[in-house]
């Protein structure tokens, strides 16, 4: 039946009551921890009903609103029947918050948000003896005995014999080193060079006078190899001339030719006794050429050698092509002028010279 406008306030008065006995029923229950929104309306009967009768009563007032002139009471009817509903029931988009459980394990995704220990905390004694810190690095050095508990390389280049005192005195042998990689850059040279017949106990020797021979590239020093297979030196001879010239193999073939040619050439000798010549003294093909010219001249202009005299003695004693100038003559004028022996005597026993 229809309401009167005497009986609109009245109803209105019993709404409120209404709401906020529900709302308290609703904060009562919310309150419980562990339950859903779901759970918590399921278990209150009276929500539904009070909502179906809140529901009732606003189609009611609806439709008296239509006999009642005044907009004024309707306004306010409908905005204390919405605070009646925000009252009632909670946004759907609010969510229960959850305590946290300290005693469930952590997953590998909540480790993940773990922040990192700060470098400030305190740890005990224990800890403290299982960390194992890197040693620091060395300053700025201009020796190598620094870095050697740092590389790698360094330490088995000394297990193998060389002595990096000495490498390091060369401008940019040091950075050399410690750029290269054992495995990568030295492994295959010392493979080659052991292919060629120097031994272990040499090799310490050897790297100390050429340690330029790890920036060579390896086909270049088998191509060198080859070339001297290709000129009649047989293998033996050619582990011979690396053994006592450890640069020969950082010449390249060109001069490698040009050399052999030279000597060929400037002392008139064939094939074999030239290679017999450089198998002997195999600092010819890496030395300066310039204290050879000026023996040969010293040999035939100040001491009177004949051309072939001068062959003979430098196949016996090929050193004599290296000798000190000054000490060449001291030794002639002493050995000539003082003791008189004849130019074909010396030629014979060139051994006279041999401290020269």
């Amino acid at each position: 039946m229809a309401l009167s406008a005497q009986q609109i306030p009245r109803w209105l008065n019993s709404i409120k009551l209404n709401s906020l006995i529900t709302a308290a029923q609703l904060r009562s229950h919310y309150g419980r921890p562990g339950q859903t929104l779901l759970h918590r309306l399921s278990a209150q009967p009276q929500v539904s009903s009070d909502s179906g009768f809140l529901q009732w009563g606003l189609k009611t007032f609806r439709t008296s609103s239509k006999w009642n002139s005044s907009s004024q009471c309707t306004k306010s009817s409908g905005q204390e029947i919405d605070s009646a509903q925000s009252t009632m029931l909670p946004s759907v988009s609010e969510q229960p918050q959850k305590t946290p459980n300290f005693d469930s394990e952590l997953s590998l995704e909540d480790l993940d948000d773990v922040p990192p220990l700060s470098p400030l905390q305190p740890i005990s004694e224990q800890e403290a003896v299982r960390i194992i810190a890197d040693p620091p690095l060395p300053p700025d050095s201009f020796t190598l005995r620094d870095y050697v508990d740092h590389s790698e390389t360094l330490q088995k280049l000394v297990l193998l014999g060389v002595d990096l005192s000495k490498i390091e005195k060369h401008p940019g042998a040091a950075n050399l080193l410690l750029r290269l990689d054992f495995e990568k850059d030295i492994n295959q040279v010392l493979l080659f060079l052991k292919d060629l017949g120097i031994e272990d106990s040499q090799l310490g020797a050897f790297l100390t006078k050429n340690y330029a021979i790890f920036s060579e590239d390896l086909e270049n020093l088998k191509t060198r190899v080859a070339y001297l297979q290709s000129k009649s030196f047989s293998k033996s001879d050619i582990t011979q001339m690396v053994r006592k010239a450890p640069f020969l193999l950082s010449f390249s073939v060109e001069r490698l030719d040009n050399r052999l040619g030279f000597f060929q050439k400037e002392l008139e000798l064939n094939v074999k006794k030239t290679r017999d010549l450089v198998v002997r003294l195999p600092r010819l093909l890496t030395g300066s050429l310039e204290p050879v010219k000026e023996n040969m001249k010293v040999y035939r202009l100040e001491l009177g050698f004949k051309h072939n005299e001068i062959q003979h003695m430098i196949t016996q004693i090929p050193k004599m092509l290296t000798a000190n100038k000054r000490k060449l003559t001291e030794t002639f004028d002493f050995v000539h002028n003082v003791m008189s022996i004849p130019h074909h005597i010396i030629v014979r026993f060139p051994q006279v010279t041999r401290k020269l």
